[in-house]
């Protein structure tokens, strides 16, 4: 009976040091949601809704899975900063820096990324629907498979960006500059607005996809392609 009981008493002992510690690492966790916004600061999965963090120094940080809707991220130092999965509806990250910020799978619906210096982000996989991308500096992004429907990329640098499988279906790139080759393989150009535009060095970029695009006399395309006779686009609405 005494051995039982003290295989039963160590058991238990057992249990209740796995079960301290998970609680221990728990309100670790709740703990830094409350630190303050720092380089380098972990804010995993945290509650940051409708808060004002205007010019903060989040650099390197870790912002995974963090909840931003609505938040005002602006003139923001993001370098690095890692948003993988986080939700951005609605918040804005305007004249901000994130060059080499992670936006892997984000929710950032109507999200403001205007004149945002984010050269070498990486935006693969992310819902940036009717996002706001003007005039920002996007040099060498990764937007494979990226959901832009409607986004705004007027006056925006996307010079090598990729944008390969990615839904560009009435997105505005009107006004877009670039001088290096951008990659449009397999994206879905459904009204997607190139008037203007010189994409005769952009690669991937096939007969179906400009059929459905809206273009215009201006816009110079890659050898082999050719106008559709239905350019210019007639939109009911914008």
């Amino acid at each position: 009976m005494t051995l039982r009981r003290t295989r039963a008493s160590g058991a238990f002992g057992l249990v209740l040091a796995v079960c301290t510690v998970f609680a221990w690492q728990n309100a670790a966790s709740a703990q830094d949601c409350h630190a303050a916004a720092t380089p380098g600061v972990d804010w995993q999965d945290c509650d940051k809704k409708l808060l004002i963090l205007e010019g903060q120094d989040l650099s390197g940080a870790n912002l995974f899975g963090v909840d931003f809707t609505s938040t005002d991220l602006r003139n923001s130092n993001l370098v690095a900063a890692n948003f993988e999965k986080a939700t951005l509806v609605r918040a804005s990250l305007a004249d901000s820096t994130a060059k080499g910020a992670r936006f892997d799978k984000i929710e950032a619906y109507r999200t403001d990324f205007s004149r945002m210096d984010a050269q070498g982000a990486v935006f693969a996989s992310a819902e940036v629907q009717r996002s706001n991308f003007q005039d920002a500096k996007l040099t060498n992004v990764d937007f494979t498979k990226a959901e832009l429907g409607r986004a705004q990329f007027q006056g925006a640098d996307i010079n090598g960006s990729r944008f390969s499988f990615a839904n560009l279906a009435r997105a505005d790139f009107r006004g877009a500059t670039f001088t290096t080759p951008i990659d449009f393989d397999h994206a879905f150009f459904f009204l997607t607005r190139i008037e203007g535009l010189d994409l005769s060095n952009s690669t991937g970029l096939s007969q179906w996809q400009l059929d459905m695009a809206c273009g215009d006399a201006r816009t110079e395309l890659p050898s082999g392609l050719v106008r559709p006779e239905g350019w210019p686009c007639q939109f009911q609405k914008e």
